[in-house]
């Protein structure tokens, strides 16, 4: 991304926060212009030192101890509005981004690292924040200071100025090499910092499974790698950004030395006065003084923009269509039939899973969906909540393809339990409501009860008002799977699915939660997902599918006599127990 485009969309965002740009802007004025005044009066209360007159030295030290007073003051105003605009600005972009991932096609989210999504969010967003308050500020007040003091220098000496123009061109293209040169340095530090921070939440999430199989060694190994290449990337941008600020010093004390020079031979002239030589030195000082500044926090201007950079790619990135002009379906008035007319779908173009897939199934009927791993099970349920859309081919419901409905609508005529439980920070009660927040306590006891959850919530401290850590840490894994089921029982929608939804309860809970399926089935089209082919036995059609393909459908009893592909899967199953 280029650079003024990034700047182009951080000037979008900054003029939203326009009350906090405005008083910057106006106090960076008033404390510029200021502080421009006080080195002129000094020189002036330098060349009257000799006349003795101490009422003139009182009178100049007063006015300018006002003018520093007023200045200093003016400038803690403008910081306080720099630091509003630069965390208001953040606030926005990291509002956007979240915004941004709820519009985003699932498939961004299954082919990115979640770690380095959260560090757009956060680690990219302070970045970008801290880079903005230390330059906002300096830009405001550097221009003023800059052309003020251009200003007063002209009208001091033409001559000195000019000397002093002719030698600050050197100090900016010092500052652009080096700055062009780093910033690949300071893109890789991100890039890098983002998958730091990908490696690690993996590993942290999954610590249980990492000691289980002992990976802790290996763990550590490629933790150490990424770190070490982090290290590496930041130390070369710190080396490079840092030899900005030595070189334009140097070359701004070589001018400043010039200028002394100068100003000494006018003044054995008579063409200018002591004062007015330190008015002159002072000037150019403030002239050199925010390029330095600048390129003293150049470090933190390219780790903002390669932030930006990021956080900006996020949010350039294609949203799901929109789908104003689609229909709108209520749940009420739904069916539950479903046909899938010769529908194909790749995650890979080059590697296609699922090849010219046919099935109907019947308003209120249960269709289980059995197969090895890889078969193409959970896609057919990614498919028919449009997570994914058809490479080609039809999903119709009731005779609509759905990719004429909203998703949105689509997808509140469903509900979905999955093998992956997934439970966030709040109450049990607010975690079974998630889907209908209206729900009476009545209705949620109830769908609590349906789901067999009702026992071990009410054993808890606080019952339904207990509190559910991140990610259900304090819960079993059984516990967690009965809240999720309690979740999609309580909305009653026309169709479910269930995608390994029992696979975390023990056998008894899992008999009745089969019953409590069968009676929130009843009447409702559903597609349950199982590896434990003795839950879909009762199953209305169970679909078998391999390598993306039906290769048999039919009830349990006319599959087990066909003796094909079920049947070794069912025999896989339950043979050794029964010849045991």
């Amino acid at each position: 991304m280029k650079k003024l485009n990034v700047l182009s969309q951080l000037w979008r965002y900054m003029k939203k926060a326009r009350f906090s740009l405005a008083g910057a802007v106006i106090f960076a004025l008033l404390s510029g212009g200021l502080s421009l005044l006080g080195p002129y009066y000094i020189g002036q209360a330098v060349d009257i030192i000799g006349q003795a007159s101490w009422s003139k030295i009182a009178y100049y030290l007063i006015f300018l101890g006002i003018i520093y007073l007023l200045s200093a003051f003016f400038m803690y105003l403008m910081n306080i509005c720099t630091n509003a605009l630069a965390y208001k600005t953040t606030a926005l972009m990291r509002k956007d981004c979240f915004f941004q991932l709820t519009r985003l096609p699932i498939s961004y989210i299954d082919s990115h690292s979640r770690g380095d999504i959260y560090s757009r969010l956060t680690n990219d967003a302070d970045t970008a924040c801290e880079g903005m308050l230390q330059s906002i500020s300096q830009l405001f007040s550097g221009i003023i200071v800059i052309l003020g003091s251009f200003g007063f220098m002209l009208a001091l000496s033409p001559v000195i100025t000019l000397v002093v123009l002719l030698i600050t061109p050197i100090s900016f293209l010092i500052a652009y090499f080096i700055t062009k040169h780093s910033r690949r340095r300071f893109r890789e530090q991100a890039a890098r910092t983002g998958e730091l921070s990908g490696f690690a939440e993996e590993m942290l999430a999954g610590m249980p499974v990492v000691t289980a199989f002992g990976y802790n060694n290996e763990a550590i190994a490629r933790f150490e790698k990424t770190n070490q290449e982090l290290y590496e990337c930041g130390q070369k941008a710190q080396f490079y950004s840092s030899l900005t600020n030595p070189t334009t010093r140097l070359v701004n004390n070589a001018a400043y030395v010039l200028v002394g020079v100068l100003g000494v031979f006018m003044a054995l002239d008579g063409r200018m006065s002591v004062g007015l030589i330190l008015s002159f030195l002072t000037y150019a000082t403030q002239f050199a003084k925010p390029i330095n500044e600048i390129t003293g926090v150049i470090s933190q201007l390219q780790s903002a923009l390669a932030a930006l950079e990021r956080i900006f790619g996020l949010l350039g990135l294609e949203p799901e269509p929109d789908e104003a002009e689609k229909i709108t379906v209520e749940p009420e008035s739904i069916r539950g039939d479903i046909q899938f007319i010769h529908a194909s779908f790749s995650y890979v173009p080059e590697k296609p899973l699922i090849t010219d897939f046919s099935f109907h199934a019947k308003p209120g009927s249960m269709n289980a969906i059995v197969g090895p791993t890889g078969a193409g099970k959970t896609t057919l349920v990614n498919l028919l909540m449009r997570f994914y859309e058809l490479n080609g081919g039809q999903i119709l419901l009731d005779g609509t393809d759905i990719k004429d409905i909203k998703r949105e609508s689509l997808r509140s005529c469903f509900a979905m339990v999955l093998q992956e439980t997934w439970l966030f920070n709040g109450t049990i009660r607010e975690n079974i409501a998630y889907g209908m927040p209206q729900a009476s306590d009545e209705e949620i006891v109830q769908a609590a009860k349906a789901a067999y959850a009702h026992d071990f919530i009410s054993r808890m401290p606080d019952g339904y008002n207990s509190i559910i850590t991140e990610d259900g840490e304090n819960l079993s894994q059984g516990e967690k799977q009965l809240l999720t089921i309690a979740r999609a029982m309580l909305l009653k929608p026309p169709m479910l699915i269930l995608d390994e939804a029992t696979s975390s309860v023990d056998t008894r809970t899992e008999q009745k939660i089969q019953m409590a399926f069968k009676a929130a089935m009843e009447g409702r089209t559903s597609f349950v997902i199982a590896h434990r082919l003795s839950t879909i036995q009762d199953a209305d059609v169970i679909i078998v599918m391999n390598k993306g393909d039906i290769v048999e459908y039919g009830s349990h009893d006319q599959l087990i006599k066909k003796k094909g592909f079920y049947y070794e899967l069912y025999n896989s199953q339950f043979a050794p127990a029964e010849n045991s």
